[in-house]
């Protein structure tokens, strides 16, 4: 890989873990929200109907799994800087071998070449039918 093409993808990630920070800090304060959520129209911000405390519990848990998420994908992103910055970036991490330019377009957090990963899924414990089992 070229420096112009390093440079290229050491762009797109440090734009993207920008992207993911400021997506992070907005689940991080929507997630520390008390469940009850804003005033609706009384004298309480908690709600007074027990669907309300569904809904909002709803959005909680939705909020909570979407910042991991978030947060998972942003520690890929910054683990590739890394590799960039080591030298490492575009070889896979299980063979050796070069990444696919059209791999790290596609995902330019990639650990493994396209032919690893199909291994790796591969190799990966199916969940059971019930019917299966």
């Amino acid at each position: 890989m070229n420096e112009a093409e390093l440079q290229r993808y050491r762009e797109r990630l440090e734009a993207q873990a920008a992207r993911l920070k400021d997506d992070v800090a907005g689940l991080h304060q929507e997630a520390l929200r008390g469940l009850g959520g804003e005033a609706r129209g009384n004298l309480s911000n908690l709600p007074l109907h027990p669907a309300d405390l569904g809904s909002d519990a709803f959005e909680h848990e939705t909020s909570l799994g979407l910042l991991e998420a978030h947060n998972q994908h942003l520690e890929s992103v910054r683990a590739a800087l890394q590799r960039i910055r080591e030298g490492k970036y575009g070889r896979c991490r299980r063979c050796g071998g070069d990444i696919p330019a059209e791999r790290l377009d596609a995902l330019p957090e990639a650990l493994v070449c396209l032919s690893c990963a199909q291994h790796l899924e591969d190799r990966s414990p199916l969940i059971e039918a019930p019917g299966n089992l």
